[in-house]
């Protein structure tokens, strides 16, 4: 008993200190809209925690492998990277596998990767779902207020392709609309 009794409040306290220091939240509303035979809209409390951005040298490796190899190899290479988690209502949280953080038009940008849930009767069905086996979300905030709205594309192709000689980044969304990220604020800060 003692021994749990320590090891909680250790975790506890470097929990603690750690969120404190050195990870921003976001939290809000996703409202989800629906497509295909299930077109009703869902709206669900959403929290992400960024605990640490992705280095420019592993971005460019990542980007390369989308280039050379596409999206499963991608999709592979992610698979143990974490510098955070998403979690929508009361569902356990997903690992976030890369995230990227800029500003644009004085605002903070906000981009993230991470490996969808697939259900099991897509698996079972074939269906073509499983061909869009990423989540991506960007949000933008004011850094100034802490507030700000996004995008949720719950499932999402991503490709490397090349337009009129340059390249670019797409991503596809499997639904109708993508979702929006709603009442957004931020709180704490990202890792260096």
């Amino acid at each position: 008993m003692r021994k749990i009794v320590l090891l909680i409040t250790v975790l506890f306290l470097s929990g603690t200190a750690f969120g404190q220091n050195d990870s921003a939240v976001f939290t809000g509303t996703v409202f989800i809209y629906g497509s295909g035979f299930n077109t009703r809209t869902v709206s669900r409390p959403f929290t992400l925690r960024l605990n640490r951005e992705t280095p420019r040298d592993e971005a460019t490796r990542l980007i390369r492998v989308l280039q050379e190899s596409g999206q499963s190899e991608l999709l592979d290479q992610l698979d143990e990277k974490k510098v955070g988690t998403f979690s929508l209502g009361s569902e356990v949280g997903r690992d976030v596998n890369a995230a990227s953080i800029d500003e644009v038009g004085g605002r903070t940008r906000v981009r993230a990767v991470f490996a969808r849930w697939i259900n099991f009767g897509e698996v079972r069905g074939g269906y073509r779902s499983v061909d869009y086996p990423f989540s991506y979300i960007e949000i933008f905030v004011d850094p100034r207020t802490g507030k700000g709205e996004g995008t949720f594309i719950a499932a999402a192709q991503i490709r490397f392709k090349e337009r009129d000689g340059q390249s670019q980044i797409e991503i596809e969304d499997f639904g109708t609309f993508p979702g929006r990220l709603m009442g957004v604020q931020m709180r704490g800060r990202i890792a260096e």
